[in-house]
């Protein structure tokens, strides 16, 4: 967790609704090449910690017998329920809502445990002790992020690319210059290295998996308002009144960079970082 930052309950709120339209998918052939790599047979239990709407859960609900998804905010816990019914695979998954701090929270065991973007939220060596406890032997611990590459150039597609710059500009506009994050800031950004927190865990490894991307895909400005409004640092109820009055803006740079109200962008490629139990964490000292 970022110094001088304190979690609360507002982090994410009203941005579950936007996800499943705002985010861009992972890179399709994810849940093969896990199941690859893994060799799963469809019997073992997943716990993805920081589950959001259950998008990663739900891209690998079929790797598994049970899929368990923990996540603090009650909006994200009450939409990966509606995705799971609508995917029909309600009777193997299970929506917990809970910090994972709060873990093992009567779970069980489990053979693999997921972060996707979400690790950088949390108390990250008390998280990482705890669910290397909650694998089972020979279980894996599965991080998984977008991969940071620069794009191919969108010359070749058919509309503009999303003016970044200009929609970050506004929102800097509307909340000021310093990231938000709930009732708090981060001057700073989120925390990495977290390589070096699994090792002090106890986890080894670790093996790198690289599903690729570059897909051209379309999207209008519904899909990019509904972007914005998924992200931490520009939820909707960090606009308060003028919540209205930054949409209509938004929608206005939107229409100036692309009449047609189409945006081309490429499917990102997806990263996963596979780490092994390993040997027991050496336990910290208080202090």
């Amino acid at each position: 967790m970022v110094d001088g930052w304190e979690w609360d309950e507002t982090l994410f709120s009203g941005t579950a609704a936007y996800y499943a339209r705002g985010r861009l998918p992972y890179a399709p052939g994810l849940a093969q090449a896990l199941s690859d790599v893994l060799r799963l047979d469809g019997q073992g239990r997943l716990l993805d910690v920081g589950c959001g709407p259950g998008t990663v859960a739900l891209t690998l609900v079929g790797l598994f017998r049970e899929v368990v998804g923990v996540d603090p905010d009650s909006g994200m816990i009450a939409e990966a329920g509606r995705q799971a019914v609508r995917a029909g695979v309600a009777g193997k998954t299970r929506w917990v809502r809970a910090r994972a701090e709060e873990l093992p929270a009567g779970l069980g065991t489990f053979t693999a445990v997921s972060f996707a973007q979400s690790f950088h939220w949390m108390d990250r060596d008390l998280v990482a002790a705890t669910v290397r406890d909650m694998l089972r032997p020979g279980g894996v611990l599965l991080h998984i992020s977008d991969l940071r590459t620069t794009p191919p150039a969108a010359a070749d597609l058919p509309h503009p690319a999303p003016p970044r710059a200009a929609i970050d500009e506004l929102v800097r506009k509307y909340l000021g210059p310093v990231r938000r994050a709930g009732r708090g800031t981060l001057p700073q950004g989120t925390p990495g290295d977290e390589a070096t927190v699994f090792t002090r865990a106890g986890f080894t490894g670790p093996d790198r998996h690289v599903v690729p991307g570059g897909e051209p895909l379309t999207r209008d400005c519904d899909d990019l308002v509904a972007e914005v409004f998924s992200m931490s640092f520009s939820a909707p109820h960090l606009f308060g009144p003028h919540l209205p009055a930054f949409e209509a803006d938004l929608r206005r740079v939107l229409q100036d960079a692309s009449p047609s109200g189409r945006f081309s962008v490429r499917q990102p490629g997806t990263e996963v970082f596979v780490w092994h139990q390993g040997q027991a964490a050496v336990p910290r000292t208080a202090t």
